[in-house]
């Protein structure tokens, strides 16, 4: 998810806060081409390489570093300061976390699924299957694709843009129980004109993803937690990946977030969270480990068919990103980003209040990188460029 600030800039992700949720992307306040890594190290074997670059994000600010390095050669792991301030407990490379909007390419695996099996077109209306939900302001569902949905090109207002709860402190703690519908989500938006006219741009859109989720029920009877864990958790054996409803609190061991909402003073715990202020969009909770099996799985084929995927990984250009990643494009639930080696890999990032992850795949599957990191990071664009350094520097060497 993201907030206003992270919307923006790609809204950084569920802004964090809740922009953040995955829901945002690049971190707020970036400059300059957070792409383009810093000097590489000169790092001599690839474990202690990878562990210089999680020491180096440590450094930009944050509690806490999980990453897991996949490719021919088997996994490497590295780990940098605490899982939880209090205890003093390590972090661990097996430790949850919320992974935000990197929830969205589990959604867009559902919704192909669905396209591939012929039960849905990705040039189907929003209004033929949620009639009368996206209308008002300017708004019209029956202008608006699925495929435009997933591809953020639907022009919706970003509903975590106009969210109190991602605000400050004090909103947090306030409203951090609290249980949203995907109703009263999208309500949030329709209660805002669209950014452009459907087609007619690109803009990052946790509302898009909201409705994804609500075409799923519709057309299958059961929620996208639901279908997610059929379809995609429990096939691929993700025994530490959940896609929870309301329940604040996170199982096993797991990262604890903090965030200081940018107010002064020290950042609350924000660990627990009620995931349906996020849905869809953002809501799931997994490891680096699962994560990579399910990137190696996806781009492997293993999820989708020729056709679908093709679909999923063809991409549009998303200026909205370059804060954060210089010439990134945007796929069906897939980011596209340049290597400084030359070529591409596919990822999405998330963020919420307390985490960020970040990841990286190789168009084949065959190499992949995922990190989470908690606590706020830097306020310039240094935790942003030391977390694309790491996966850059993993895929390229």
């Amino acid at each position: 998810m993201k907030t206003k600030t992270t919307s923006r800039v790609l809204a950084t992700t569920l802004v964090t806060a809740l922009a953040g949720i995955g829901l945002t992307l690049p971190a707020a306040g970036a400059t300059g081409s957070a792409l383009e890594p810093a000097v590489k190290p000169a790092h001599g074997t690839s474990h202690s390489r990878l562990q210089a670059d999680v020491d180096a994000i440590m450094k930009t600010g944050t509690v806490g570093v999980v990453a897991r390095s996949t490719g021919p050669r088997g996994s490497r792991t590295a780990t940098g300061g605490v899982a939880d301030t209090v205890t003093g407990e390590a972090a661990r490379a097996g430790d949850g976390f919320r992974i935000a909007s990197a929830s969205k390419t589990f959604v867009a695996t559902v919704v192909l699924q669905l396209v591939g099996e012929g039960r849905l077109s990705l040039d189907d209306t929003v209004e033929h299957w949620l009639p009368g939900t996206v209308s008002g302001h300017g708004n019209d569902g029956g202008a608006i694709t699925v495929r435009q949905l997933l591809q953020h090109t639907s022009g919706l207002f970003d509903y975590t843009g106009d969210f109190p709860v991602l605000t400050g402190k004090a909103a947090y703690e306030a409203g951090r129980y609290t249980t949203w519908t995907p109703e009263q989500l999208v309500g949030i938006a329709m209660k805002h004109a669209p950014n452009f006219a459907p087609g007619d741009g690109w803009s990052y859109s946790n509302t898009n993803y909201t409705l994804a989720g609500m075409i799923i029920e519709k057309v299958t009877g059961r929620t996208w937690q639901q279908e997610v864990t059929a379809r995609v958790i429990r096939p691929l054996g993700l025994r530490h990946t959940l896609a929870p409803t309301t329940d604040s609190r996170m199982p096993g061991r797991h990262l604890h977030g903090y965030s200081g909402f940018g107010e002064a003073g020290d950042p609350i715990d924000v660990t627990e969270f009620n995931p349906s202020a996020a849905g869809a969009a953002g809501a799931m909770i997994s490891t680096t480990a699962d994560l990579t099996r399910f990137y190696q799985a996806l781009l492997g084929g293993r999820l989708l068919r020729p056709a679908e995927l093709t679909a999923m990984k063809t991409t549009v250009r998303a200026p909205e990103l370059d804060p954060g990643w210089a010439g990134a494009r945007y796929g069906l639930g897939l980011m596209e980003i340049p290597l400084t080696c030359g070529g591409s890999y596919y990822s999405h990032g998330g963020d919420i209040p307390g985490y960020t992850t970040r990841d990286g795949v190789t168009a084949d599957g065959r190499r992949t990188v995922v990190l989470n990191a908690t606590g706020d990071g830097s306020s310039d664009s240094s935790t942003q460029q030391s977390q694309n350094t790491l996966i850059d520097n993993e895929l390229c060497a």
